[in-house]
């Protein structure tokens, strides 16, 4: 494989990782990031990415990141081992083969956005160092969990002016995005030209797309009872994929975009892998297809 834009899906980092991913190779996928929610719940994962290694050897397949996924900004036990989880991701990124370790940039529950920055500045200083150190690079996710400017649970990162107050309070080459054009669109928001402007700063993509119901917004605007977006799987979405993927080439880009599924409205439960392949399938034609090697 030449790829310089791999086509990959997010699996759970635990006891079942390497079984999922068993079931699942044959697919087609180029590259799966390791996820976990909150906690390493007691992961060993140098042990882990041995397991890991030893699957996808002779495959072709990478592990393009790995992912931390909590509120590490807050005070409580929970956000202690997220800070934990992402410092012990850092180490361990190198066992797994890769430089990334994606997540949520936190927040301070219940205040607007740029109240936390003291905190982030806190947490994220030193993890940005260790990160540099090792080779790493932290990249968060512009997902808003439900939150907003004046108030929320996860997540400072979810705009560009947020980016901006981010990287100005800990500026680091080793900091950056897990983009994905759903998280915009859901806020009405063009994706296109923001990742033109912010494509140095994009270290790794969600293949995750939204649907617009723009008959609903007219009718009944967006603060209302009525669902007037859907986060969908590729394909099924209102993304332009291929320009997004031109955007990336011509940025410079070069890792994978990997489908976080089970969000689809439609492609889910029993449909979930149903959906996921093909969006593994458009994504992989709105890339240009396979690799063809020019003649000599």
């Amino acid at each position: 494989m030449d790829q310089q834009i791999r086509i990959g899906t997010i699996v759970n980092g635990g006891p079942n990782t390497v079984n999922y991913m068993d079931q699942i190779i044959p697919h087609g996928f180029e590259s799966f990031t390791v996820m976990f929610w909150e906690s390493l719940n007691g992961t060993d994962l140098k042990k882990l990415a041995q397991d890991v290694k030893a699957r996808l050897e002779g495959t072709g397949i990478v592990i393009s990141s790995l992912g931390m996924f909590g509120n590490p900004l807050e005070h409580d036990a929970k956000a202690q081992e997220t800070r934990e989880g992402f410092a012990k991701c850092i180490e361990a990124a190198q066992w797994f083969g890769c430089d990334i370790v994606g997540g949520f940039a936190g927040r301070l529950r219940g205040i607007p956005l740029d109240q936390s920055m003291g905190r982030y500045k806190e947490v994220f200083a030193p993890l940005a160092k260790q990160a540099e150190d090792a080779g790493v690079r932290i990249a968060f996710e512009n997902c808003d969990m439900g939150g907003r400017w004046e108030s929320g649970d996860w997540n400072i990162a979810q705009t560009p002016i947020c980016w901006e107050m981010m990287f100005n309070e800990v500026p680091s080459d080793n900091i950056g995005l897990e983009w994905e054009p759903c998280h915009q669109m859901v806020k009405l928001i063009d994706p296109i030209p923001q990742l033109r402007k912010w494509i140095n700063k994009v270290f790794h993509v969600h293949g995750k797309d939204a649907t617009v119901l723009w008959d609903v917004v007219r009718e009944h605007g967006v603060y209302g009872s009525h669902t007037f977006a859907y986060h969908r799987t590729p394909g099924f979405g209102d993304s332009n994929w291929t320009d997004i993927i031109s955007i990336l080439r011509q940025g410079g880009f070069k890792g994978a975009i990997d489908i976080e599924g089970w969000h689809d409205p439609v492609y889910r439960d029993d449909l979930e892998m149903t959906g996921q392949v093909h969006g593994l399938n458009f994504l992989k034609n709105a890339r240009g297809g396979s690799y063809v090697p020019n003649p000599k």
